[in-house]
């Protein structure tokens, strides 16, 4: 039997981070997927600038555009911009990221298998490809829909919201190094435009119930922004899992990270900052298991806890706000002050919202007061 310090399940951003941050310090680590790389994933293909710092390694090399404007509407109508100090995201797409990430985990010194099966998971072995592997560590990173969580027991209670993304070409120069945000033109949720190098991608998401109206939402964007929806190309839905304080996301031996952890940001959509911050905790953790100074990764858990779930909850309030009252949320917005706080979450100089002080606090205070009442009074 084959024997490593960690296995990881999932080679995405999560997993490709967790397995190149424990190679790099000489653990021997098995990094394996279903699917053979290149491969392609439903996503927005956007790396906020504070996602970016957590990265392993520079990923100069795939990124299409850098964001430089956020351009935020509402109903297709009020609309403002602002222009960031520095690149508030940068722009790719998940077929070029996740192989590049997943070869420099291999240079790093991972055991890099693609297109192998995963089976009869335990904590202490599973296996792959028809092989038995026995481990000391396991970090599950194989998404929304993976099944290795549950077979250890772990992951529960998520919520999951709806997406639906595809590609078109530019309608026009504006959209270069500009993201644009469409509230309350779904519910739970939003639309968005984002530049790549030859092409936009355009998307909808909200609450799972919205499904059935996605398509139709998509249609309605795109007629908005100029784009023929007959061009729109690789059109792709794809589940949002957002965690509850409840869901297990470690256990003896073994963690869930990213998305098969649930970490994605209610309000936003966005899952690759908690992927990668994620990765970097589990990868800690298992650093600390596998030199005798803990029993387990419940240290995991707790630094999750610590650092994203603040922002999570915080994510949840916004949306709650957003979606009972738009208008009055989209004017908290627009003021400079509440811009100032959102352009520090992006770029990784502001924990959470509730770390902001002085009159960044006050700007995040009208959103936390309107988050308790949207969550007080029932819909209209």
């Amino acid at each position: 039997m084959e024997s490593f310090d960690a296995v990881v399940v999932g080679a995405g951003p999560a997993g490709s981070t967790a397995a190149h941050l424990l190679a790099r310090e000489g653990v021997s680590v098995l990094l394996v997927d279903r699917a053979v790389f290149p491969r392609d994933k439903p996503c927005g293909g956007g790396l906020t600038g504070r996602a970016a710092r957590l990265l392993p390694c520079s990923v100069d090399a795939v990124v299409e555009d850098r964001i430089e404007v956020a351009e935020v509407r509402l109903r297709y109508r009020s609309s403002f911009q602002r222009r960031a100090r520095a690149p508030l995201a940068l722009m790719t797409q998940r077929r070029r990221l996740d192989a590049f990430l997943v070869d420099r985990a291999a240079a790093a010194g991972a055991d890099v298998r693609d297109g192998v099966k995963v089976s009869d998971v335990r904590e202490d072995a599973l296996v792959v490809g028809g092989r038995e592997i026995a481990t000391r560590a396991l970090i599950v990173a194989d998404g929304a829909n993976g099944p290795t969580g549950r077979a250890v027991g772990l992951g529960g209670d998520v919520v999951h919201g709806v997406a639906l993304e595809g590609n078109a070409p530019y309608p026009n120069e504006r959209y270069r190094s500009r993201m644009v945000l469409e509230f309350a033109i779904v519910p739970g949720g939003y639309g968005w435009v984002f530049p790549k190098g030859d092409h936009v991608n355009v998307g909808v998401g909200g609450w799972q119930s919205e499904g059935p109206q996605l398509r139709a939402h998509l249609a309605r964007l795109c007629t908005e922004h100029g784009i023929d929806e007959a061009t729109v190309t690789e059109v792709r839905g794809h589940r949002l899992p957002m965690r509850r304080s409840e869901n297990r996301i470690a256990r003896g031996q073994v963690a869930l990270v990213g998305d098969a952890a649930g970490l994605v940001d209610p309000f936003s959509g966005d899952g690759m900052y908690e992927a990668l911050a994620s990765a970097r905790f589990a990868a800690a953790a298992v650093q600390e298991l596998l030199a005798g100074r803990v029993a387990d990764l419940g240290g995991y858990a707790a630094a999750v806890g610590r650092t994203l779930v603040p922002l999570t909850a915080a994510g949840w309030g916004a949306k709650l706000a957003m979606d009972r009252f738009p208008r009055a949320t989209f004017a908290c917005v627009r003021l400079p002050v509440t811009w100032r706080v959102v352009e520090k979450l992006l770029l990784g100089e502001l924990g959470h919202p509730g770390a902001a002080r002085g009159a960044d606090r006050a700007a995040v205070r009208l959103i936390e007061a309107l988050a308790r009442r949207a969550s007080a009074e029932p819909a209209a």
